[in-house]
């Protein structure tokens, strides 16, 4: 008996998995795996997905050397590598996903939007899941975390892990993984969300794309622009907005090609593999494995529908008052939400299979661009009005 007790370390991790709550950590492992095999049999967001899936399996490990643990032998608290990570760059400053927007920026090009404004508001009308969510989530959960949740219909993974943060909601975990799953999901959920509000002649309405020449100096002063407004209106988007704009300035700007390039490539992968090993601090067993967690990916689920929707509807109105020869496809509404360019490409398809001679691509990129800016805008006026009233 001594004799095994002396080598107990060995298997103390076995009977850790198949004792008291060691039931939950497995579950977390079948989780883990399902987001691996998601990534990288379903193509679903695998440099996200794959990391939170493995890191999903790390921190549930029993005395994971990963997260912090009290080391009995040396009688203090060793730092696991996995908290340390979630501790210093999104805990302490948010700075991950706020460095991940400068690589983002940097890989849009406005253009679509700047040759059609009238896009933006598609930007602002594909946000309307989030405040309808709010609305619902506030049923379940106290008004702080409500606000979190309904972040996840930004469709941007960035922003609600920011959020969510910032609102120091108890469900970072539940709401990461809704956001970015959900993501993955819209070449699913958008079609089925469009169908619900559309007929098939408006699903065939054309529309001509003759797009106006962007000059130089406004492709400069947009981002600076936008930044200034997002700012005076919702001071707390200033870190979101701003991240993203500078991205934009880096690739507009013409001088800084190298560095512009570091941002799309170099720094966003890094950050977006850093990001996902990251958010698995939040996915450990005891604050993962609850029925809140469900009832969070039932919310986030409604808030992408209804963003969405809202979109769509949004088009649908703006057409009453539109000469026929300019109407606009509803479906185009749809692309206002955050996920670029998934979005636009899932409604160039849809176009495209309802007539065969229907292009719509630039059209739903000007939309799903102001989607980008449309969000984060989202998250900082709820991060603005949010503990305004909760005081």
């Amino acid at each position: 008996m001594d004799f095994l007790q002396q080598f107990s370390f060995l298997y103390d991790g076995v009977v850790a998995l198949f004792t008291g709550d060691g039931w939950k950590n497995l579950i977390m492992f079948v989780i883990g795996g399902l987001l691996i095999y998601l990534a990288l049999v379903k193509d679903f967001e695998p440099a996200l997905l794959m990391p939170m899936g493995f890191g999903a399996i790390l921190v549930n490990l029993p005395f994971s050397g990963a997260v912090n643990q009290m080391n009995e032998g040396l009688g203090k608290e060793v730092v696991g590598i996995i908290d340390w990570l979630f501790e210093v760059g999104i805990e302490a400053s948010e700075a991950m996903p706020l460095l991940l927007f400068i690589g983002i920026g940097a890989m849009i090009d406005f253009g679509p939007l700047l040759s059609n404004p009238k896009m933006l508001l598609f930007g602002a009308g594909a946000q309307f899941g989030i405040f309808l969510t709010v609305l619902l989530a506030a049923f379940f959960f106290p008004f702080q975390e409500a606000a979190a949740i309904g972040v996840i219909g930004a469709a941007d993974g960035p922003t609600s892990l920011l959020v969510s943060q910032v609102l120091k909601s108890e469900y970072t975990g539940a709401i990461a993984v809704a956001a970015y799953s959900y993501m993955a999901l819209v070449p699913i959920i958008q079609p089925a969300a469009i169908r619900l509000v559309t007929t098939k002649k408006e699903r065939c309405i054309r529309m001509p794309y003759n797009p106006k020449s962007v000059s130089r100096k406004t492709r400069i002063l947009f981002p600076i622009i936008v930044t200034i407004i997002a700012g005076l209106v919702a001071p707390a988007s200033v870190s979101l907005v701003g991240m993203l704009m500078f991205g934009n300035l880096l690739r507009e700007c013409l001088k800084l090609d190298s560095l512009s390039q570091t941002a799309q490539t170099t720094l966003a992968n890094l950050i977006t593999i850093l990001l996902g090993l990251t958010i698995s601090s939040s996915m450990k067993a005891d604050a993962f494995v609850r029925i809140d967690t469900i009832v969070i990916m039932c919310l986030g689920l409604v808030a992408f529908v209804f963003d969405t929707i809202g979109g769509v509807m949004l088009a649908k109105l703006m057409n009453l008052f539109l000469p026929k020869d300019k109407k606009i496809n509803p479906m185009v509404g749809g692309a206002g939400i955050s996920a670029f360019p998934m979005s636009a490409r899932v409604i160039q398809k849809m176009a495209l299979k309802e007539d065969n001679q229907n292009h719509l691509l630039m059209h739903a990129v000007g939309a799903n661009v102001a989607g980008q800016i449309g969000s984060v805008v989202a998250g900082g006026i709820i991060l603005t009005v949010v503990p305004q009233l909760i005081k």
